[in-house]
């Protein structure tokens, strides 16, 4: 009875982040409309500022040279202020992008994949998404993603559900260790992308807790979980095992030491 409750446990919170995945993407899609205003609205404000730049300059004999000198100071601060807008406007519509791709995106569908930006996009969401509900988190994150990787064909929004899944494990592992280690530990997770022969290799490696022989044994199973009710559906590291494995013909593998961390590894053969 204890572990029928238990599952109908992990089946309501299922649903729960299925709703939420749902209101997510509708509220993504809202969002991004105001995002495309003040984008174009920060361009159109950019190239007026160029066309004031030229108007100074042309008129520069007219202008005491303080006043030329101020007004081309003001100019650079406004045009590095619109910079910015622009930057961050444009990434916060790459993460609305993302999300989209996840709840849109077709079934099995192989598309042309910046794999580099893809892993660094999800790991920064799970950290994010890890702040916003555990007062205090805050951990290292050390990347490193190799230079001039091709466009890989994979299915984008299973192996970023695969790379969320697995980086919320180690988030959630450097941030229980804390809780109990003192101030001398320093939780850090570190991301590894790279080509190892015609195979595409993701690291995601933390010093948390690592796991005890029972957790390994079953750290596959569906609806096995070691966090608390509520935290945790038990199903994240099979669906990646799902999707690296049977989509994406790779393999999933893990190393790890109770009390020092682990590191897991997706493997996918690199389709040309």
């Amino acid at each position: 009875m204890e572990q029928i409750e238990q599952l109908k446990q992990q089946l309501q919170q299922q649903e729960k982040l299925a709703s939420l995945g749902t209101l997510s993407a509708g509220i993504a899609h809202e969002i991004q409309n105001p995002l495309n205003f003040v984008i174009n609205f920060s361009k159109m404000s950019d190239k007026l500022l160029c066309d004031l730049a030229d108007i100074v300059d042309d008129n520069a004999d007219k202008f005491p040279e303080d006043d030329r000198d101020e007004a081309e100071d003001i100019i650079a601060d406004l045009r590095a202020n619109m910079a910015k807008i622009m930057e961050h406007g444009e990434r916060a519509v790459s993460i609305i992008q993302s999300i989209l791709m996840v709840s849109r995106g077709k079934e099995n569908e192989m598309l042309p994949t910046d794999v580099c930006k893809l892993v660094k996009e999800y790991v920064w969401l799970s950290y994010h998404a890890m702040r916003a509900n555990c007062k205090g988190f805050n951990i290292s994150i050390h990347e490193q993603y190799e230079e001039g990787l091709p466009m890989m064909m994979v299915i984008p929004q299973d192996l970023s559900r695969a790379v969320l899944n697995v980086m919320n494990n180690a988030c959630y592992a450097v941030w229980n260790k804390k809780q109990s280690a003192g101030e001398a530990y320093r939780p850090e997770v570190t991301i590894v992308v790279k080509m190892v022969d015609d195979n595409l290799v993701i690291n995601i490696a933390d010093n948390g807790e690592g796991m005890a022989e029972e957790v390994r044994q079953r750290v596959y199973e569906n609806f096995f979980t070691t966090k608390p009710v509520g935290q945790g559906t038990g199903l994240g590291l099979g669906i990646a095992r799902d999707i690296i494995e049977n989509k994406h013909g790779g393999r999933i593998s893990f190393a790890t030491t109770e009390g020092e961390g682990t590191t897991f590894t997706f493997t996918i053969p690199v389709r040309k």
